[in-house]
């Protein structure tokens, strides 16, 4: 069964961490004439979805001064350094009660682009799946789509693990659509690559 082409996507960009293996602040790390979270919430303000919530947590004033005048909404989670679980559900306290679904992105993955982000709800659109998975040379990255239907297990999410218990949970719900972009698979957090 085909979803419906206008499927309503809210984003969550999760921005709350302290950068602990980094070392500095990630989110105001410069990037060109920009920086990281401010490349990656233009990035998502430029795609196909309706609303970026940006959850903001380790020096949340800084952050804010930085993204404030975006049309953005701003969770700030005081419990961040809980895990990443809490500032997902933040995140999903603000999201627009007629989305059917749900982008998760992260702060430390600028090299993601917009066009990326279109084909994976263009994807998640076409297809009777619950999750979407971008993934390049056969692997696994960020961000991910989830139906709206998980919201109440999202919420719940407990530590650092982010969607992954989902996922694992559910992989007959899981589709996972190739793209051409090196950036889903590369996290700044060591300058390495990680995956789902």
């Amino acid at each position: 069964m085909r979803k419906a082409s206008s499927t309503k996507v809210s984003a969550i960009l999760l921005a709350a961490g302290e950068s602990k293996r980094m070392g500095k602040l990630k989110q105001l790390m410069p990037l060109g004439n920009t920086t990281m979270v401010e490349q990656t919430i233009d990035t998502l303000l430029g795609s196909r979805v309706s609303e970026v919530i940006v959850v903001l947590g380790h020096r949340a004033e800084d952050v804010m001064k930085r993204v404030a005048t975006r049309p953005i909404k701003i969770a700030v989670n005081p419990i961040y350094h809980q895990g990443m679980g809490t500032s997902i559900a933040a995140g999903l306290n603000l999201v627009d009660s007629r989305a059917q679904a749900v982008v998760l992105a992260l702060s430390d993955q600028p090299f993601v682009d917009s066009q990326t982000i279109n084909r994976l709800i263009e994807e998640f659109d076409a297809h009777d799946k619950g999750i979407a998975i971008p993934t390049y040379q056969g692997r696994r990255g960020h961000p991910l789509i989830f139906s709206i239907k998980y919201k109440a297990q999202l919420s719940g999410l407990k530590g650092d693990i982010g969607g992954r218990e989902i996922i694992k949970e559910h992989p007959e719900d899981i589709l996972e659509v190739a793209v051409e972009c090196e950036g889903i698979v590369i996290d700044i957090d060591t300058t390495t690559q990680s995956s789902a």
